[in-house]
């Protein structure tokens, strides 16, 4: 990753700065809603007006979901613009209240994503559209103050918001990508007709936006290879990060010197699965029965049916606590009670959020990853143990040497200097600069 430097004083007393400025913050999923979907977006809520601009955010009203935090809401100050659309696709019956549904199995999420990507281009979310552009010109007529206009995706429908606003009201709009578009591994194309109206729709976006913003160099290249059209400078690199001050309450954490503690956090949506993780686990504590008294492996987040099976069915439930859903705050908490964070991705198409959060609480990593980013990420942290993501005998090598290690009290850890690096904070001003230049500020 490119290294992160920030002229604090030049942005925070420029004399052209005007602290009535506004952006408009289009993103579909925003808190209550949780889930790491929305902790980049509210992060840049959070810090922007440090940087002396003042966010407006444009969002859905009550929604079916996986998993709701109120507490999310309390990182914002109350004089924050939030407004909602009284209509959502999702929303089965009238109601004021969110619902939170079940996390579905990976067969139920790829069937209704290939039916939903089939029926509507580029998303399920098009049907929110018309409503968000009609607030969305509500909001801009009665806050003239707004010089720029910045949508998150997924969903891409954000994007087509964002893009009709600006052409309506003549405001520049930037784009930001926590996942490719067209060249997302994860999305269905049903036939050429469907690709061929993504790439036209992403094109026009690409087109008429001052910036696109990726979160690393392997996705910005891949949208080069795309988009011969796009310059270097049209894409730039905000990469995810940790919110420092949510660490600060927990600073004086331990982990229970009696427990070697090792905690998975966050959903393992797609092709992401613990059983590798699983397997090797129990082959570990069949080799290390003086283990069995002091392991204490968490799984926090939601968790699917089948994926509960297999700890019973590998006997593994004496040795693993599953938290389930949990608020943020207890997110960080238990991180910071454990001696060993532990991640799998499968493939180096995704770059999971919760992997900065890891870093952010400076613990020792086990890190199951093909060649790729996430693994180049993990070296340079330097207190990261890095093996397949499919291969268990691997996974029981890495946790007979943490074992040894904890025994030992050799955990590695990370540099100091590189953690700093992904501070959301400093995203922020990034974003800040980025979006100053464009209003001409």
């Amino acid at each position: 990753m490119e290294s992160i430097q920030l002229d604090f004083e030049n942005k925070l007393h420029s004399d052209r700065i005007d602290v009535q400025r506004e952006v408009l913050v289009i993103a579909y999923y925003f808190p209550p809603m949780g889930l790491s979907g929305v902790q980049r977006t509210l992060k840049f809520v959070k810090y922007l007006p440090e940087y002396k601009w003042k966010p407006i955010v444009l969002t859905t009203g009550a929604t079916n979901y996986y998993a709701f935090d109120e507490t999310l809401l309390n990182d914002i100050g109350e004089d924050v613009k939030i407004y909602r659309t009284q209509y959502d696709p999702f929303q089965i019956k009238k109601t004021a209240e969110n619902k939170q549904v079940p996390y579905p199995s990976r067969l139920k999420q790829i069937l209704f994503r290939r039916i939903s990507q089939a029926i509507f281009i580029p998303d399920s979310r098009i049907r929110w559209k018309k409503h968000a552009v009609e607030l969305g010109s509500k909001i801009i007529e009665e806050n003239p103050n707004i010089k720029v206009i910045y949508a998150t995706a997924p969903p891409y429908t954000d994007f087509l918001v964002a893009k009709e606003l600006s052409l309506k009201y003549n405001i520049p709009f930037v784009v930001d990508y926590r996942d490719l578009w067209v060249d997302n591994a994860y999305f269905y194309f049903a036939t050429p007709y469907h690709k061929a109206k993504a790439i036209k729709m992403e094109t026009e976006v690409l087109r008429l936006s001052q910036k696109a913003f990726v979160i690393t160099r392997a996705l910005k290249e891949k949208m080069l290879k795309r988009y011969k059209f796009l310059s270097h400078n049209d894409l730039g690199i905000l990469p995810h990060g940790f919110d420092e001050e949510d660490f600060k309450p927990y600073k004086h954490i331990k982990p229970d010197p009696k427990k070697f503690t090792i905690t998975h956090s966050g959903v393992f949506s797609d092709d992401m699965t613990p059983k590798y993780f699983l397997k090797g686990l129990a082959k570990f504590l069949d080799n290390n029965k003086e283990a069995h008294s002091v392991i204490d492996v968490r799984f926090v987040g939601l968790m699917r049916k089948n994926h509960i099976k297999l700890i019973e069915k590998l006997k593994l439930k004496n040795y693993i606590s599953q938290l389930g859903y949990v608020s943020h705050d207890e997110v960080i908490k238990n991180l910071m009670e454990s001696d060993v964070l532990w991640m799998m991705i499968p493939n180096d198409i995704a770059t999971p959020s919760r992997l900065y959060e890891y870093i952010g609480a400076r613990k020792t990593l086990l890190v199951c990853a093909p060649e790729g980013g996430i693994r180049n990420i993990a070296k340079e942290y330097e207190a990261a143990l890095i093996c397949e993501p499919k291969n268990s005998d691997e996974i029981t090598e890495a946790l007979e040497k943490l074992y040894q290690m904890w025994k030992t009290n050799t955990l590695p850890k990370p540099d100091e200097k590189y953690v700093k690096q992904y501070d959301r904070r400093q995203i922020c001003g990034i974003l800040a600069k980025e979006i100053s230049l464009i209003a001409n500020y």
